[in-house]
């Protein structure tokens, strides 16, 4: 008897809806399933497979879930019943708190039993899977720090406003497309996606060999234009040796990308700095923190190589903070040196800490006696590869590669049907901010396959807009991304039982990774509490635009849930833009006019029929309703003088 691979100890169940379990037995067995007093039955079936549903139990626990098939029994232990939800999308939703913003005080405070997660494995295969791989953890300081950040600052803000378990299932995957996490049925069901089931039949079947042999070419052809570490010329200069004089080195604020502060290019970079070791600490295992290295570091110490990590070792090495021991004799008193070596490929690239996660102090010292290591760096170049910022094309379509249509529905969602959640929070949109136009059919599709295969449309559907990205602009401009945002927005009115958490305050313009997940885990909360909950003292939306009507030159524009009353950040409202016919935008003046409404005028518009707020990739934006939440950036046509 074997029972399915996301029953485990230590797991949440979802409250007072009717819980499945399944597994498989032997044909025409009878199998008893039992929890706090609850029972149910079920009788595998020809093929082996049985599912039962206990029947809704309401938040508590430490409960036993025992299941018995003949002789054949399963015990999972410290099971709680409360509110289950997946978090699912790309490396924003996988990003790991301890890769975030004061990831240090954030672990150190991370000790809630009633918080839950299991991390599914990442699998990339054709065939629908019935298992995963992961294991449900307990929320302490030793687990949190690998839990994705914006799943447990969620949870967590449900757990304080509930006061139930809340378990969080993260199957989520980085660079991910929206397509490979829709099933195929989903895809086929509407005429503009049954292309990629198409394309996938076609490049899979026998007459697809020469596609197959024209994308394994683009794709070496894209890996050879990558550029590999040519070997460590810094060691063979002693860039790594105390001793070797670093005077005329520049000096960098760490931590940061070096992108962020002029260094326009991928390459390799070495980061030093002197660490004076007070006597006591002399010959001691010393414990060194040098936040997250994007893409791998080689770290030494008084010239001794650590260790190294980077994304062979695993995919979100850019995100992880290295630590490593100092043996004692190593460790003098006085002058010491720690020096970095930064190699980045492609992308931004950097010791990109957070702060918090850089600091030295003895092995098991307590945390006054750490010695931070944020702040001035010397730095020298070792290697500039230029700008390194192509996309990879699809290699091939097929088993092990994660942007093949449906392979991430087949071996990270469907082994989790039918397990009873509440909802889903989706955090994704990054690889397909490409084809912005086409997210309108596709991520709505996406919603309602989920919903599909779960059997139950009422099940909430969270999700983030696209932060703020890449450099600002002086002018308006056209911009995929916030073509991508506005295809999140446009979900809203499409797709019922679904929020947006706008985000567009808080994001990098280096880093496409924001690192304030905290705020990203508490607005997606905001939507949960306010349409879940019934917790009406939660706004669970950000302003979004209702109206707007062109009146003698200027434009109205009303919004929905302004809450108390739209206010600015700030000393004036930035952000506007309007234009004519000609679809021509200029900046645009623009004041807040009672409680839900701004008024926008433009000199070099006197017959506007466009208007867009907070339109491009990185804007300056700062409308906000009474709750504090961002005003969502949106595009509207006026034609005729009213939408």
């Amino acid at each position: 008897m074997q029972v399915a691979s996301i029953f485990q100890d230590h797991m949440v169940l979802q409250r007072e809806r009717p819980i499945p379990v399944w597994g498989k037995a032997g044909a025409g067995e009878q199998v008893e399933v039992r929890i706090a007093r609850k029972k149910a039955v079920a009788v595998a079936g020809p093929d082996g497979c049985w599912q039962a549903w206990l029947p809704a139990i309401k938040a508590g626990g430490p409960f036993e879930l025992k299941v018995r098939a003949g002789r054949a029994k399963a015990l999972f232990q410290d099971v709680w019943v409360g509110e289950v939800w997946i978090g699912s999308g790309q490396s924003n939703m996988a990003m790991v708190v301890s890769g975030c913003l004061d990831a240090a005080c954030e672990t150190a405070a991370a000790n809630d039993p009633g918080i839950r997660m299991i991390t599914v494995s990442r699998v990339a295969l054709m065939a629908r899977q019935e298992t995963v791989g992961g294991q449900w953890t307990v929320c302490s300081p030793d687990t949190v720090p690998n839990f994705s950040a914006a799943g447990y600052y969620f949870a967590r803000e449900l757990r304080q406003k509930l006061g139930v378990a809340v378990g969080v299932i993260n199957s989520s995957w980085g660079g991910t497309l929206a397509e490979a996490w829709t099933s195929r049925e989903g895809l086929q069901g509407d005429p503009s996606l049954k292309h990629y089931a198409d394309k996938l039949d076609r490049f899979l079947g026998p007459d697809g060999e020469e596609e197959r042999a024209a994308a394994k070419k683009a794709g070496d052809l894209w890996a050879s234009s990558i550029p590999q570490d040519p070997g460590n010329e810094g060691v063979k200069k002693g860039w790594h040796l105390a001793a070797t004089p670093d005077g005329d080195w520049k000096t960098m604020d760490l931590p940061t990308g070096w992108q962020t502060v002029g260094h326009d290019f991928s390459g390799i970079f070495w980061f030093r700095r002197e660490l004076t070791i007070p006597a006591e600490w002399a010959g001691q295992d010393l414990e060194l923190h040098v936040g997250a290295c994007d893409k791998q570091d080689f770290t030494y110490f008084n010239g001794e190589f650590l260790g190294s990590l980077g994304m062979a070792d695993r995919a979100d090495a850019w995100s992880v903070p290295r630590v490593y021991t100092v043996p004692g004799r190593f460790v003098k008193a006085g002058r010491n040196v720690a020096a970095v070596r930064v190699f980045s490929n492609i992308y931004q690239g950097g010791m990109i800490g957070p702060a918090a996660d850089m600091w030295a102090a003895p092995a098991g010292a307590e945390r006054a006696m750490r010695r931070s290591l944020a702040g001035v760096w010397r730095y020298r170049v070792e290697t500039n590869f230029g700008k390194i910022t192509t996309a990879p094309p699809v290699i091939t379509y097929g088993d092990g590669n994660a942007n093949t249509p449906t392979v991430l529905f087949n071996s990270m969602i469907a082994p989790l049907l039918p397990y009873a959640i509440r909802g889903f929070i989706w955090y994704q949109g990054e690889s397909n901010a490409g084809r912005p136009a086409e997210y309108r059919t596709l991520f709505p599709a996406m919603i309602r396959d989920w919903r599909r295969v779960w059997g139950r449309e009422d099940l909430s559907f969270y999700f983030v807009q696209l932060a703020n990205y890449m450099a600002g602009k002086e002018k308006p401009t056209e911009s995929d991304w916030a073509q991508l945002r506005e295809a999140q927005r446009f979900t809203l009115s499409v797709v019922p039982r679904t929020g947006m958490a706008v985000i567009i305050d808080i994001g990098e313009a280096g880093d496409i990774h924001p690192r304030n997940k905290q705020d990203v885990g508490r607005r997606l909360a905001a939507c949960a509490l306010a349409f879940d909950y019934g917790k009406p003292e939660f706004v669970g939306a950000s302003p979004l635009p209702r109206a707007a009507r062109a009146c003698g030159g200027s434009v109205t524009v009303r919004f929905h849930h302004a809450a108390s009353g739209l206010k600015v950040r700030g000393e004036k409202l930035t952000g506007f833009a309007l234009a004519g016919e000609d679809r021509m935008f200029y900046w645009a003046e623009a004041a807040i006019d009672g409680p839900d409404a701004v008024v926008v005028s433009s000199a070099a518009v006197p017959d506007p029929r466009w208007v867009r707020y907070a339109w491009a990739d990185n804007p300056v934006c700062n409308l906000y309703g009474g709750t504090d939440l961002p005003a969502s950036p949106f595009e509207t046509a006026l034609a005729g003088g009213a939408w």
